[in-house]
């Protein structure tokens, strides 16, 4: 009873659990940089690499770049961070690798994590992901918020400038 049992876990192992796997070469995902900072607004870029470690090629696999906050209390939506978070990746030869360059926009501030998986089209099996990029997003400090303060300062001084000349004016 017990080699029965110890039969049916070991097939359930390379089967059920491993076996959809095990069609899948052995892949591996590593981010560059994994630390960023950045403020509200600008662009960063990370890569992703990745590598087959397996004995055949690897075909069908799809990357996708998510986004998520460290912290509690921050909504996060990933598809504004990147136009393009999913990548239909070309097959990758026995010991050869892929680099994915991804572009990101800051939009909200904060400690977010940003991570790429790796999973096979067909949906079988479990992703891959590779380190995690911590961003460090600051608020976004600016004096001059898209010209706005010459506007501010140049308004009020030009109209006390004509109300003094207009009183000029009339006293003589």
């Amino acid at each position: 009873m017990r080699w029965l049992l110890s039969s049916a876990l070991l097939t359930f192992a390379l089967l059920g659990a491993g076996g959809a796997q095990a069609a899948v070469p052995s892949i591996t995902v590593n981010v560059e940089p994994t630390l960023v900072k950045t403020e509200l607004g600008q662009s960063f870029s990370l890569r992703s690499t990745i590598a087959n470690r397996g004995p055949r090629p690897a075909v069908g696999l799809v990357a996708h770049l998510n986004i998520l906050s460290l912290r509690p209390g921050l909504y996060v939506d990933p598809e504004d961070w990147s136009e393009s978070r999913t990548r239909y990746l070309a097959p990758i030869p026995a010991g050869g690798t892929q680099t994915i360059t991804w572009t990101v926009k800051a939009v909200n501030s904060g400690t977010l994590g940003v991570y790429v998986a790796v999973f096979p089209s067909s949906g079988a099996g479990r992703p891959v992901t590779g380190p995690t990029l911590r961003a460090d997003i600051a608020e976004r400090q600016t004096i001059d918020a898209g010209g706005i303060v010459p506007l501010a300062l140049g308004v009020p001084a030009l109209l006390g400038a004509l109300a003094v000349g207009v009183r000029l004016r009339r006293r003589r």
